[in-house]
């Protein structure tokens, strides 16, 4: 019997039905010129499925060509085109025995319109955005915001008449969701602002309206962080009941699954307690997570794009937390992107030939 076992037994919540404990999370990766997925993508996603990863997540898709794309190169899912991509993707998954869903993102205020297609239409922020006190643009209007929740909805149908297994929404890292959650970004004194009950109703209705349509056996998953882009130590929520009042909107608007985003998955979340993020998630909220950070890597991804070489780490903290249940799933991004057959060498023991992970290897991922 391995000490790696419990990281393979299979999990099952709702419509969520996993081989395995292991998601392959989101990672950009601007393959996709045309913003429809070719070949090679529908060729990368199938390589992880053949090796075992219990549910892919896609890298980010935008639900709409304009507001939400700020990256080049990134897919979509606004288009007959690049829904015919996608299904391109998931028959291919599923012909490999895999599982997956598309993450959906929208940029919102980390999107630079001057790089953008469409630099005349400016990037939406709950705030507006300023530079050295100058506006570059105002606040969201009603009228923006419901398009926005209009556009994550059906991106959400979409993904589930292409019969992807589930879909997931981007709440995370400052990103537009995000970036309302934030009161250091959402300076709103309408419905849309102030405390929790106002910063989390743009996600709310996102996936109040989704559920709606797509029914009760079709998973929703949000990744959350309290980290940003633009500050490591941001904290949503300073205390568990501050986190409460965060996720408990979500779970009754009809939230499956949170993905808890951190840069090292072992690090405790609050004081005078070692769970993470992923595992005061589950217990405030009684619903599955997924920890994610720096799994079986000695340097967490910040580091590795500015140069250092991660190498392969130790499991042995990872099978730990799971044993005593403080999260349900685990996500793992670098190491997949290094090497498509990590999961099948864990299992098998082959810890040996696992793969380090550094920004130069970049130019070879497939």
């Amino acid at each position: 019997m391995s000490k790696t076992d419990i990281l393979f037994k299979p999990f099952e919540y709702g419509g969520l039905k996993l081989k395995n404990r292991f998601v392959m999370a989101p990672m950009t990766r601007s393959f996709s010129p045309t913003g429809a997925p070719g070949d090679d993508v529908v060729a990368y996603y199938r390589r992880r499925a053949e090796a075992g990863v219990g549910l892919i997540l896609s890298e980010g898709v935008h639900p709409n060509t304009t507001t939400a794309a700020g990256t080049l190169r990134v897919p979509h899912i606004a288009s007959d085109a690049a829904r015919a991509g996608w299904k391109k993707v998931i028959d291919a998954v599923k012909d490999a025995g895999g599982k997956m869903g598309i993450q959906l993102w929208h940029e919102g205020a980390n999107r630079n319109p001057a790089k953008t297609a469409h630099p005349e239409i400016p990037s939406w922020s709950p705030s507006g955005f300023k530079v050295r006190g100058k506006p570059l643009w105002g606040p969201m209007t009603e009228e923006e915001i419901e398009t926005a929740i209009t556009e994550f909805v059906d991106a959400a149908v979409a993904v589930k008449e292409l019969d992807f297994d589930c879909v997931e929404f981007h709440g995370a890292h400052s990103y537009l969701i995000d970036s309302f959650f934030w009161d250091q970004m959402n300076e709103r004194v309408d419905r849309w602002g102030g405390d929790f009950q106002g910063r989390t109703r743009l996600a709310c209705e996102i996936i109040r309206r989704t559920r709606k349509k797509v029914g009760p056996g079709f998973p929703l998953l949000i990744r959350l962080s309290q980290w940003k882009q633009q500050d490591f130590d941001a904290k949503i929520a300073k205390n568990p009941d501050e986190m409460r009042a965060w996720l408990s909107p979500l779970v009754d608007a009809g939230i499956d699954v949170f993905h808890c985003s951190q840069r090292r998955f072992w690090e405790p979340e609050f004081e005078n307690s070692d769970l993470n993020f992923a595992g005061w998630a589950k217990k405030l909220t009684g619903k599955p997570s997924i920890s994610v950070g720096s799994v079986g890597l000695s340097g967490e991804f910040i580091a590795s794009y500015a140069g250092e070489v991660s190498k392969p780490a130790s499991l042995d903290r990872l099978v730990q937390m799971m044993a005593r249940g403080d999260f349900d799933l685990i996500a793992v991004g670098r190491a997949l992107l290094a090497d498509p057959h990590w999961v099948e060498k864990v299992r098998e023991g082959r810890t040996d030939e696992l793969k380090d992970f550094s920004r130069e290897a970049m130019a070879t991922l497939y």
